[in-house]
């Protein structure tokens, strides 16, 4: 079988084995798109890269091609969560007719290569990827290069790959089990000191260690309750509905984040929550639940899904947000719920995933910003409670 490659199918291999293999992008599956190809990495400078193989001959045709690319992107920045997507749009078929100098619109750079090393006339291409040039060209050319690139191409994504199914493969989930079961003797322990099932008396949830207004604390070491109220429920209904939520999402975040930064994300989510919890509690309230930590998973899950939303967007978008915008709107709606709880382990669960890290995504950078920002909302919290 004999395979011939053009000068431009050079140039496209070339830069895909470039910013796939060195720059950790990621193809874009989009229908309809032909003789262009998308990539993908929300971390770097140009979200977005677009190589275009397509012969464009005139201006009209640019800017209709410019158009059409816009229409996409605003697709795609509702699939990745993403208000701004900057893309490079590098063109390698472009008639001798056409202005490129007028094309490059807001977020929107433009490239022409009639030969791959046309990419040294773009400074802002060099600023963002100065390492493209070292793009081999000189070693191998025609089918012996398309095999090499193909063959660097395809052991980048396989690498990818293991470690997704690493991520994403089912785990015994340990830790969850045993917040269950720490719940439940906590449980059993109220039931048999009040002799009560469906409600339990707040006197005994307090001396249990129940949430309390810092003015109804006796010292500084009553702040211990931001934990232990997290174990307790003010009745077997009460109970239920967090052991099922926990039961659901649990086992799933345990196994995206692992058993130790699964148990951190937990018990942070818990305490932040309460934090924020006790700002509005009133004299007489005392506040019990796991709720806050509870919230503070689904927090997780959506810093988890930003990161690997190419697996989980649509869950995230169809499923999680949905329900986490109903249960708030229903904390909002009936009394008797402390919602403070739930937003404040919302936002802890976020934060406190941000410090720990997803595997494989997170960079040093990203964790240190997120145990600062956790640090300064935590300490903020404590000041206003203090103050």
């Amino acid at each position: 079988m004999n395979i011939t490659l053009t000068k431009n199918d050079e140039i496209v291999m070339k830069l895909l084995h470039y910013f796939i293999t060195q720059e950790g992008y990621n193809p874009v599956v989009l229908h309809g798109a032909k003789d262009e190809i998308w990539l993908e990495n929300n971390e770097a400078d140009y979200k977005i890269i677009r190589i275009v193989s397509n012969y464009i001959h005139n201006d009209e045709q640019l800017n209709f091609d410019l158009y059409r690319t816009k229409q996409i992107l605003g697709k795609i920045k509702r699939k990745m969560f993403s208000l701004r997507m900057t893309t490079l749009s590098i063109f390698v078929n472009l008639g001798d007719n056409v202005d490129l100098k007028s094309a490059s619109q807001k977020n929107i750079d433009v490239v022409d290569l009639k030969e791959f090393e046309d990419i040294s006339h773009y400074d802002f291409v060099l600023n963002s990827f100065p390492n493209i040039l070292e793009v081999e060209t000189d070693e191998k050319q025609g089918i012996e290069l398309f095999v090499k690139l193909t063959n660097d191409i395809n052991k980048k994504n396989l690498d990818e790959n293991q470690k997704a199914e690493e991520v994403f493969s089912k785990k015994v989930p340990v830790i969850t089990y045993a917040l269950i079961l720490i719940n439940t003797l906590m449980l059993v322990l109220t039931i048999g000191m009040s002799g009560q099932v469906l409600e339990f008396n707040p006197n005994l949830l307090y001396k249990l260690g129940g949430l309390v207004n810092y003015s109804s604390m006796s010292s500084y070491i009553d702040f211990y309750r931001v934990i232990t109220s997290a174990f307790l429920h003010a009745g077997l209904i009460h109970f239920i509905f967090n052991m099922y939520a926990l039961y659901v999402i649990g086992p799933q975040l345990e196994s995206f984040f692992g058993k130790i930064k699964y148990l951190i994300i937990y018990l942070g989510s818990a305490i932040i929550g309460n934090l924020l919890s006790m700002l509005f509690l009133s004299e007489t309230t005392v506040a019990v639940g796991a709720s806050g930590a509870i919230f503070g998973l689904f927090g997780a899950l959506l810093y988890f899904g930003y990161h690997y939303r190419v697996y989980l967007s649509g869950v995230i978008k169809s499923q999680i947000i949905p329900l986490i915008a109903l249960n708030l709107f229903i904390g909002f709606v009936l009394s008797g719920i402390n919602n403070m709880a739930h937003i404040g382990g919302l936002i802890g669960g976020i934060l406190v995933s941000k410090a720990v890290g997803v595997k494989y995504k997170s960079h040093k950078e990203d964790i240190i910003n997120g145990i600062i920002m956790t640090a300064i909302f935590v300490g903020f919290l404590i000041f206003m409670i203090l103050r």
